[in-house]
């Protein structure tokens, strides 16, 4: 089995090159693959020390980013080498300034993992989440070079608990420990046979907890806020990483509120034609992040912020938030960076994936919606009722307090 996954990942490798030519996805994803080796050898030396981390996505970064930012201090002369597989991942993060290295990784081959970590030569590796290349593990094992896995997720489903999977359950003895989220993956990592575990918890609420610490003033979303006589700030609406499917629904309730609101609308996809098309089918009126000097912005209704970077913060000037991708597959975005400013939150149905949004519908802080219907309702019951607003956003920030340390504690056995 593991000659035939190595058979097919060459193959795999191969037929990229063609697929390339015509999605420009995959063409990111071939691309930045082209010179990673060029670019290991120009900016580390032999002499360096190293710790590598690997993040699927920019999902899995941010879960990393905590852990990434503790062991710079504590290591200050190593390099941090950051990898990711996805260019959605690596595009958004390529010029962050914790890593010292960002490149992406190269596929899962004999050759590729030799060659990275005879350039690499890591003495710590983190894995983030998943993602479990048997190679590049059997090459770590067999150089003793300790590998860690930190907000570990596991879950029946995956290879490792089939019959076919057993190839993939004798990688994970390159790992020295895992640390997971939660007592499901330790049972179920357990029943494998490895008792090198530990329950840390997910390192994302770390992360979010930082954010209060930071900076989150922006100037021109304190103005849009206002009402047009720069009286007070209105009753606001952010709306983050919208589908098509959330849009449909949230333009129609824009349309048709009577509420005197303004909408902040912060889209995953930022193409022109789909921001232009989004517009137009906003009857209040609407103003873009790219469109915007000169203009008043408490005149406006509707904030569309067509570019990437800035939720966070703007996050912070919320009443209520719309986290978008409830409706697709996986399922909703990131809930926790509008949680930890103590925001009520409205997602769509498809969260169960998610442990942080279904524990939020679970307690309350966080309303889950099915269709226009439900939609009109929950944003409806959240404007109407400030004490409903501030009792759920209350959940929300508490929720976040009481599940951070997963850092601190991963930190304090590693060392």
């Amino acid at each position: 089995m593991f000659f035939l996954y190595t058979l097919l990942t060459e193959v795999v490798q191969q037929l990229l090159k063609i697929v390339a030519l015509f999605n420009p996805k995959i063409q990111l994803f071939v691309n930045g693959r082209k010179d990673v080796f060029k670019t290991l050898q120009t900016k580390l030396s032999k002499e360096d020390k190293t710790i590598w981390f690997h993040a699927a996505s920019l999902g899995e970064y941010e879960q990393g980013l905590p852990v990434m930012e503790k062991v710079k201090i504590k290591f200050p002369n190593h390099k941090i080498v950051l990898t990711f597989f996805s260019p959605s991942g690596y595009e958004v993060r390529k010029n962050n300034t914790v890593a010292d290295v960002t490149i992406y990784l190269p596929l899962d081959t004999k050759s590729n993992a030799k060659r990275f970590l005879d350039i690499v030569n890591p003495e710590i590796v983190f894995f983030i989440k998943y993602e479990y290349w048997p190679n590049y593990l059997n090459e770590l094992k067999n150089r003793n070079i300790k590998t860690y896995l930190i907000s570990g997720v596991f879950r029946k489903k995956q290879a490792f608990f089939k019959w076919y999977g057993g190839f993939y359950k004798n990688a994970l003895k390159s790992f020295n420990h895992f640390f997971v989220q939660n007592n499901t993956s330790k049972e179920l990592i357990q029943s494998l046979g490895f008792t090198n575990v530990t329950v840390s918890g997910d390192s994302r609420f770390d992360r979010v907890v930082a954010i209060l610490e930071k900076e989150n003033t922006l100037d021109f979303i304190e103005t849009f806020c206002k009402n047009p006589s720069h009286e007070f700030k209105m009753t606001t609406i952010v709306i983050g990483s919208s589908w098509p499917k959330d849009e449909e629904l949230l333009v129609n309730y824009i349309n048709r509120t009577s509420h005197r609101l303004k909408f902040i609308i912060a889209p995953h996809n930022i193409k022109p034609d789909q921001i232009a098309n989004l517009k137009s089918e906003i009857a209040k009126k609407t103003v873009l992040f790219s469109e915007m000097e000169g203009k008043n912005l408490a005149d406006y209704d509707v904030f569309i912020i067509d570019t990437i970077g800035i939720l966070t913060k703007i996050y912070s000037y919320a009443d209520i938030a719309y986290v978008g991708g409830g409706f697709g597959n996986p399922g909703v975005h990131n809930i926790l960076e509008p949680a930890t400013f103590g925001i009520p939150i409205v997602i769509g149905p498809n969260y169960s994936h998610f442990a942080e949004a279904t524990a939020l519908v679970h307690q309350e802080g966080c309303i889950s919606i099915n269709d226009q219907k439900t939609m009109n309702q929950a944003l409806d019951l959240l404007v109407q009722n400030p004490d409903e607003r501030h009792e759920k956003g209350h959940i929300c920030s508490t929720f976040v307090q009481m599940n951070k340390g997963a850092t601190d504690k991963i930190l304090k056995q590693l060392l």
